[in-house]
């Protein structure tokens, strides 16, 4: 089984301690650890928040005790401080206990209640319970299989950046899977997730200009984002750049590994064709 790993970003957790109402010596203190990423001493100044009722402090020490970043990492007691929290409405701390229950960390294991609490924050505009609850729409595990439900959840979590989503909803319009097949658009959430660094995406945006799917067909950009997907490991997208290598001149290969080194010096951003 693999173990999601939370990892709270910690700049939006700095903005949410950031909205408490009576701001402490150890809300600051739980502030300035987190942008410096002293985990230690933020558990110590988020244990005196949580110690007095403060959520967004249960939310947080919740997360660090789950991926075992400042404390000893303890399931348990992650899945009791994410309970006390969603029980006072934090929307992370819902999403949290459901993949507590979802992967049976610290909880007994129960995707009708995990499905429950994603469903819960989803509603709520949480992407990440957003795009599960899309998964389990698209597989049709604890709810009937709906691909037209499946797509509106993922559209929700993609129009909120979340990129496993943006690719997921790319697939769906590639495929006319829950939305009327429509390859530009397909190609378009493509690259938003490609530029997010999704490796997958990275890989279905290089197929797209390798066949001229949605975009105009181009072998150098083609190579340039099947081969930065397979220097991250993308056995297909290796496959893929070597068969339109063979079709390309020394000249074309050499401007795709320029422009492939300019877009990883870039952070993937501003890659594509206009």
């Amino acid at each position: 089984m693999n173990i999601p790993v939370l990892k709270t970003v910690f700049v939006l957790a700095i903005a949410l301690l950031s909205s408490c109402a009576a701001p402490s010596a150890d809300f600051e203190k739980a502030k300035n650890a987190l942008a410096e990423k002293d985990y230690a001493t933020a558990a110590r100044e988020l244990q005196s928040l949580a110690d007095q009722g403060n959520a967004e402090a249960r939310s947080l020490l919740g997360t660090l005790y789950h991926d075992g970043t400042g404390v000893s990492q303890n399931y348990e007691i992650a899945a009791q401080l994410h309970r006390s929290a969603a029980e006072q409405g934090i929307v992370e701390a819902i999403y949290n206990l459901g993949n507590a229950y979802e992967y049976g960390l610290g909880v007994p294991q129960n995707w009708e209640e995990a499905l429950r609490l994603y469903r819960r924050a989803a509603e709520q505009g949480f992407p990440a319970a957003q795009f599960n609850l899309g998964t389990a729409y698209a597989k049709g595990e604890g709810v009937p299989w709906n691909p037209e439900t499946a797509a509106e959840w993922y559209r929700r979590a993609a129009e909120q950046g979340h990129a496993k989503a943006q690719q997921n909803l790319g697939l769906a319009y590639a495929t006319g899977e829950g939305v009327p097949q429509d390859r530009e658009m397909a190609a378009e959430w493509f690259r938003r997730a490609a530029e997010q660094g999704l490796v997958e995406a990275q890989a279905s945006l290089g197929g797209a200009y390798c066949f001229g799917e949605g975009v105009i067909q181009n072998y150098i950009y083609a190579h340039m984002w099947l081969n930065l997907a397979a220097s991250r490991g993308s056995e297909a997208a290796a496959e893929k750049r070597d068969i339109i290598t063979d079709l390309m001149t020394p000249e074309q290969i050499a401007e795709a590994q320029r422009l492939a080194a300019e877009c990883l010096k870039n952070d993937y951003k501003g890659c594509s064709l206009p």
